[in-house]
């Protein structure tokens, strides 16, 4: 979707009056204004983040919020069993499955400044989002999260 063009990346993206029309990305619209693509560049533990099947997504996160850490103690096995990330191609199953691991140790430690417990809560809500894009993705249900 996106392309080098002069050391710049460049997307399609649709505008809101012309929705037949595409602009590229930092190019000028009808309107005047100009459209830019934003991407979401992850570090390494949030990555890490396997893509589950929706129950098991919930259920890690019912246990991130009542117990900080195990959810995602137990989402770094389910990396192991073939869960799948974005990581593996590039670092492999093992290091994605110690980089789970070391968030679950982080949440765990710092759960006692409550610190650890809201990101325990964040990291479980990435599942169940990660779980249901995939979800769409697989039925070929478009969607704007």
């Amino acid at each position: 979707m996106a392309q080098k063009e002069g050391g710049t990346e460049q997307g399609c993206v649709k505008t809101g009056d012309n929705l037949g029309g595409k602009a590229m990305a930092g190019g000028p619209t009808a309107g005047g204004g100009v459209v830019v693509e934003v991407r979401e560049k992850k570090g390494p533990l949030r990555a890490a983040i396997p893509t589950m099947p929706f129950p098991l997504a919930v259920i890690c996160l019912f246990l991130n919020t009542f117990i900080p850490g195990l959810g995602t103690f137990i989402s770094a096995f389910t990396v192991l069993c073939g869960a799948r990330n974005e990581l593996i191609t590039e670092r492999g199953v093992c290091c994605v499955f110690w980089l789970n691991v070391a968030a679950a140790l982080i949440q765990i430690l710092t759960a006692v400044i409550m610190v650890g417990w809201i990101m325990s809560i964040f990291w479980g809500m990435d599942m169940v989002i990660l779980a249901i894009s995939d979800g769409c993705r697989d039925q070929g249900i478009a969607q704007d999260v």
